[in-house]
């Protein structure tokens, strides 16, 4: 067995650095454990007991994502510590929008070679995302792939499972024509439209992650960091049915997330003067020449998360929410229209 190791390690797997990693990472992991998470680190598979006093009717909600192309500007500063935070968070969001609650997360890094210190960063930003938002990391898979990946390159994913009683679920459909739509602010791009940054600000722009972004004292580099922020806890203050839908801006921007939560008699006015926009955006736009519709399809131009509620719980709601009303709904055929 010694032989057959040591040739899997001299081919790009070694198997007895992956295990001593991983037992290194086990307190962090157990930090993220409450007294329903049942079973060993390590097994193979996690326990989560499915006991939920209080519920009449509990619906368990799924979502898996990934961090995409932002990993391009952790390598360039060997900086890892917030991506896992990032993934969590975006995956907190996605089933928030639901009103749900996260239960667990499973993560997977997949790799050319395993390097101990970006492992245990990646486990860090994991762990401290995962207590904040009070979910169980009950288990991952960390797959070592010579050649499939770039030297000191991975590939970052998760999947959270949450739970929210069935007649709590926030689906959109008790939208109706006079309601406010409210916006939640985004800290920068979030996780969405990096290709296209990186594009515009490295390659157009020659800029490098180190350059001071025009007209900011701030690096690219630490722009393009920015964690996405988790709006979880601050959806959780509002009373039960205020909230009649919600909208989690990533990829397609406003342009393609508003409608998935719309009627098919309503449509979305969205007035784009109501918030600032980041300069970020704004210098994407100008240097990459983009036009202005199609920057709304890309980015988040500044809106992570969009809720809809009735005009008269408007004021009350953009108070908890620290939102700004930013549009309204119509009568129309299920679409978004941006007024600039």
């Amino acid at each position: 067995m010694t032989k057959k190791r040591k040739a899997y390690a001299r081919a790009g797997v070694d198997v007895d650095l992956g295990n001593r990693v991983k037992r290194r990472i086990q307190s962090l992991v157990r930090r993220t454990h409450g007294p329903l998470v049942l079973g060993k680190i390590g097994g193979f598979g996690g326990l989560f007991r499915a006991n939920f006093p209080g519920m009449r009717e509990p619906v368990l909600v799924a979502s898996i994502d990934g961090v995409g192309t932002k990993l391009k500007i952790a390598f360039d500063l060997n900086k890892h510590d917030t991506v896992g935070v990032d993934l969590v968070n975006h995956c907190v969001n996605d089933i928030a929008v639901l009103g749900a609650r996260p239960l667990f997360f499973l993560d997977y890094i997949g790799c050319g070679k395993l390097e101990p210190h970006i492992f245990q960063q990646l486990l860090h930003g994991l762990s401290r995302a995962c207590r904040s938002a009070e979910c169980a990391l009950i288990g991952g898979e960390t797959a070592q792939m010579p050649g499939l990946y770039r030297k000191g390159e991975y590939d970052l994913a998760g999947c959270i499972i949450g739970i929210v009683e069935r007649g709590d679920i926030i689906d959109g459909s008790r939208i109706r024509p006079g309601d406010a739509i409210l916006g939640l602010e985004s800290n920068g791009l979030h996780t969405n439209g990096y290709s296209l940054a990186r594009e515009i600000l490295f390659r157009k722009m020659r800029l490098k992650v180190s350059s001071r972004l025009p007209g900011s004292a701030m690096t690219v580099g630490r722009e393009l960091m920015r964690v996405h922020r988790s709006y979880g806890s601050l959806l959780a203050t509002v009373p039960a049915g205020m909230i009649k839908g919600l909208a989690h801006i990533t990829g397609g921007g406003l342009i393609d997330n508003l409608p998935r939560i719309l009627p098919a008699n309503c449509n979305a006015i969205v007035e784009t003067k109501n918030w600032r926009i980041p300069r970020i955006f704004q210098i994407l736009q100008e240097n990459g020449k983009i036009d202005r519709q199609e920057m709304y399809q890309v980015f988040n131009m500044g809106i992570g998360m969009v809720a809809v509620v009735s005009q008269r719980d408007s004021r009350r709601a953009m108070q908890m929410l620290k939102a700004k009303q930013i549009g309204r709904i119509e009568s129309g055929t299920g679409r978004v229209r941006l007024n600039f």
